[in-house]
């Protein structure tokens, strides 16, 4: 059973939006027939360019599901985030049911299981395929922005030359840039 916490930030979350998001959301509920209550915390941002973000996370005793997504129409996102969580469901399924053949078990309760696929962390190791050494010289976040447009990447580290501390550019999904500054001591 999903209990929901819808939240608006720049808009009124009007009966009319929290019940088609209770109805597309209660989509989902079939498949948490062997769990507690969960709630499911929804988020709706309203831009002022227009475009709605709808976040959704519904944390789990083995598994925390999280969808977002944008687009310029509020019930379109809601569509778009319910199918996403319904494809990290299903592929959570699929492992959990894959796991259950393996062991030889054919009736099983999703709860069991879930403690199980948990240890997937124990058989997956983490290996460093590449390390890279990089000299970090003094710029700005301007030079900086260029030279990782220069190079083709997401991100930059450099000294910044002003604080003379390490920093990260980035470029952000909407095309435009952040800044990550440390603060050493």
């Amino acid at each position: 059973m999903l209990n929901y916490n819808v939240r608006g930030e720049n808009i009124e979350v009007t009966a009319a939006i929290r019940s088609y998001v209770e109805k597309r959301l209660g989509k989902l509920e079939k498949y948490f027939t062997n769990t507690a209550e969960s709630t499911a915390h929804v988020n709706l941002k309203v831009y002022p360019d227009k475009t709605a973000k709808v976040e959704v996370t519904i944390p789990l005793p083995y598994l925390t599901l999280r969808a977002e997504e944008t687009s310029p129409d509020l019930y379109a996102s809601v569509d778009l985030v319910t199918d996403k969580l319904e494809r990290q469901i299903r592929k959570f399924k699929t492992k959990i049911n894959r796991k259950s053949r393996e062991k030889g078990i054919r009736d099983f309760d999703l709860t069991v299981l879930a403690a199980d696929a948990n240890d997937d962390s124990k058989e997956e190791k983490l290996d460093v395929v590449r390390t890279k050494r990089v000299n970090l010289k003094p710029m700005d976040s301007e030079e900086a922005i260029l030279q990782m447009d220069m190079l083709g990447h997401n991100f930059f580290i450099f000294e910044d030359a002003e604080t003379n501390g390490t920093s990260i550019v980035y470029k952000r999904r909407d095309g435009r840039y952040g800044l990550i500054e440390t603060d050493e001591q």
